[in-house]
């Protein structure tokens, strides 16, 4: 019998039970992090991060290069551009540094690039298939994400380009033909696959770091 002698019902069992489990979210700490060349791959960090904290979850979101220690985080989303079916070399090395770490904690990997509104190919492959960045190979088996995707990008001929990747490719007629300037990001498929991780976010037990 609880104190001030109420009945204990079915409600009353029920609410308390989704606020523990709403405190067990907020308890969660998640680290969001990524690396981006032109802020396209930051703005969806930030958007994960943000649709992230209105499902109670405690987030962080950071550059790899700002990320510092790990050990505090429940777990981790991690993002890059990619460039010729490559990850950014600064999400790669932070994936392969922190590997032993990554693989004991849920985490979640995404992936930028793809431009337009086409998400078929001439040849009738899958774009977004297509451009899956060679390193996600060696991270399903080295840190077992719990789910890749990849999300359209942003482009914008008037940023200066950076790397030497990056110059080439806008020196060349055909490979501008096929970048289409426009911010093709599908922010309510973002936000619905951060929904989908902070739904299994309930499912994390706080405090396991």
């Amino acid at each position: 019998m609880p104190r001030g002698g109420g009945a204990l019902t079915r409600g009353s069992i029920g609410a308390a039970s989704a606020a523990a489990t709403q405190d067990e979210v907020m308890n969660v700490r998640v680290l969001v992090v990524y690396a981006s060349r032109h802020g396209a791959t930051q703005g969806i960090a930030e958007r994960i991060a943000a649709r992230l904290g209105q499902g109670g979850v405690e987030v962080t979101v950071k550059s790899t290069a700002q990320a510092g220690d790990l050990a505090g985080y429940d777990a981790f989303v991690i993002g890059s551009a990619a460039y010729a079916f490559h990850w950014l070399k600064e999400a790669t090395a932070f994936v392969r540094r922190n590997r032993s770490l990554l693989a004991s904690r849920p985490n979640w990997l995404f992936s930028s690039g793809p431009l337009g509104t086409e998400t078929i190919d001439a040849q009738g492959r899958d774009v977004r298939a297509e451009a899956e960045p060679r390193e996600f190979g060696e991270f399903r088996e080295a840190i077992h994400p719990r789910d890749q995707r990849i999300f359209f990008g942003a482009y914008d001929p008037t940023s200066k380009p950076i790397g030497f990747i990056e110059r080439f490719t806008r020196m060349m007629p055909a490979a501008r033909a096929a970048m289409p300037a426009g911010d093709f990001r599908d922010w309510d498929e973002i936000e619905a696959w951060a929904a989908r991780i902070a739904g299994e976010l309930t499912l994390v037990p706080a405090g396991s770091r």
